[in-house]
């Protein structure tokens, strides 16, 4: 049997400790006793970012925002779809995560950070779409994907609990433009978060998705919630 490697450890600002596991040729990032993420179950995140960009189709020049860097298979599957003269900006608020993705993740990672169209900013994904939102002279997102914690709560740090409240919605809200997307990823349903969501204005869309890329493993949950 074939043991399952420490690569190192992470604290969250005001957070827990993240650790960085190898086992065999899968990596995977854990919280305590929870599996945030794998190499081996990745079809939900990569479900973010696609049905994302199928839904602002209409978008010119579109600008997208990324809450949590993660393993990166979102931000590969949104540069495989969106167009040359796209903007992405990515929020990792982990200094860790970024120097996994370029260590011993640097297969993975495969280059994708160093595409023009990102952005990589170290900072809370919340302030970068509250100095963005259009109601303080911000540009605004055509879409914002957050997959910060395992649902609609600070699992990963209490301070991504503000992401979620009334006000934090409303803010998200002001930093879309026309026909924008909020779209929040979540390890399983949530129904009075939806109905917060429609609380706040959105019109929501809720979707269950497979873990894996074949539509196998467990069912998640992503809110694309619109304006």
């Amino acid at each position: 049997m074939i043991a399952r490697e420490l690569l190192g450890t992470a604290r969250v600002p005001d957070g827990e400790e993240l650790k960085l596991y190898k086992h065999d040729r899968d990596f995977m990032i854990v919280l305590g006793h929870n599996e945030l993420m794998s190499t081996r179950q990745n079809g939900s995140e990569i479900a973010l970012a696609t049905q994302s960009i199928a839904r602002i189709a209409k978008a010119q020049r579109p600008a997208m925002l990324i809450g949590g860097y993660g393993m990166g298979f979102t931000l590969r599957a949104a540069l495989e779809k969106l167009p040359a003269d796209a903007h992405v900006t990515v929020a990792e608020l982990v200094p860790e995560i970024i120097q996994w993705a370029k260590g011993p993740m640097a297969e993975l990672e495969a280059g994708c950070l160093g595409d023009p169209r990102v952005r990589l900013v170290m900072t809370d994904v919340a302030d970068v779409i509250s100095a963005n939102a259009l109601s303080v002279g911000g540009t605004g997102y055509d879409a914002i994907l957050l997959d910060v914690d395992n649902g609609p709560d600070g699992l990963v740090r209490a301070g991504n609990n503000r992401l979620y409240t009334m006000r934090g919605l409303r803010t998200a809200m002001d930093a879309l433009r026309p026909g924008g997307v909020l779209a929040i990823w979540s390890a399983a349903r949530d129904a009075n978060f939806t109905q917060r969501l429609k609380a706040a204005g959105f019109n929501v869309d809720e979707v269950e998705v497979r873990a894996r890329t074949n539509g196998k493993g467990a069912k998640h949950v992503i809110w694309f919630a619109s304006a």
